[in-house]
């Protein structure tokens, strides 16, 4: 029996490579300062989903809410073998907090027909694990979070191993249902040539345009219409053209939308700065690195 699966993906930015370079006047995180990934968790829940459809059979739609620029993790998402992608972008869409952002993403998923919606654990920018739990709430539908397996689905019921910390529950469940998913549910797959093949040009309609004004760039407004026009109804045979959907388009209540949905208040911002207490230079010999671990092995840092 096939299932439809809806996975919820993001960018992030990589807070791997956090330092006093990327942060504002503020204390909050200068994004653009820093190179965006696939949130590592939400690899997880796409795998989780790719693997029920190759069991199964169904598909798999991946959905993100962001900045134009997100449109890579969908990219990313159909390389691997997603069989659709829509972006949701909408500068009302600014500041909003976990419960405007699964009011907003429920709007979207509600616009699709699923069985099955998966998101990662949690994002590494924000670490709240907030949003799935939240999303499962706005679409009345069970949850079970910090999944680490699924174990067997068949006739619209599923059986999966959830972590509690020190041990794990198996839970079974009627679908539809949503599921968190943690990095150890799987090892993602990387992308396939055949996928990056069929889909190494897909664009959301911003990004047509965008193509379409820079293949005529003194054309007027009529001129790079009809390109951009063009450019979508040649990606459209390969269903390469990624949905582009605005806060309109799934009907949202902007008053549950951005900073007017956000209860979330900041109160203060702490600016942490760490400092050496003591700094020695080691000299880069061989006498300088045997001092170094018997020093070490003096203080029981290593043993």
């Amino acid at each position: 029996m096939p299932y439809n699966c809806v996975v919820l993906v993001k960018q992030v930015p990589d807070t791997k490579q956090i330092s006093g370079k990327v942060m504002k006047d503020d204390g909050t995180v200068n994004r653009a300062a820093l190179p965006a990934i696939f949130n590592p968790e939400d690899l997880n829940a796409l795998e989780l989903a790719l693997q029920i459809k190759d069991k199964f059979g169904g598909t798999v739609t991946a959905v993100t809410m962001g900045l134009p620029t997100a449109a890579e993790v969908l990219r990313q998402s159909l390389f691997r073998g997603a069989d659709d992608a829509v972006l949701i972008t909408d500068r009302r869409c600014a500041a909003s907090d976990t419960l405007a952002t699964s009011y907003i993403l429920s709007c979207a998923v509600k616009t699709l027909k699923y069985d099955i919606v998966l998101c990662g654990r949690q994002a590494i920018d924000g670490d709240t694990a907030q949003v799935g739990p939240q999303l499962a709430e706005k679409l009345g539908i069970p949850q079970i979070s910090y999944v680490e397996n699924l174990s067997d689905l068949k006739d619209n019921r599923l059986t999966v191993r959830r972590s509690i910390g020190n041990g794990h529950q198996i839970v079974r469940c009627k679908l539809p249902v949503l599921l968190t998913v943690l990095d150890t549910a799987n090892e993602p797959r990387v992308n396939a040539a055949k996928h990056m093949m069929k889909h190494k040009k897909a664009l959301t309609p911003i990004e047509i345009q965008q193509k379409a004004r820079a293949e005529l760039p003194d054309a007027d407004e009529a001129a790079v219409a009809a390109k951009a026009q063009e450019i979508t109804e040649s990606l459209s045979k390969t269903h390469s053209v990624v949905k582009q959907w605005n806060l309109d388009d799934i009907k949202a209540d902007l008053t549950w939308c951005g900073v007017s949905g956000s209860p979330t208040k900041v109160n203060r911002i702490q600016s942490v700065v760490l400092a050496a207490k003591e700094i020695r230079d080691v000299e880069p010999t061989e006498q300088g690195i045997t001092d170094l671990i018997h020093e070490l092995i003096q203080d029981n840092t290593i043993a």
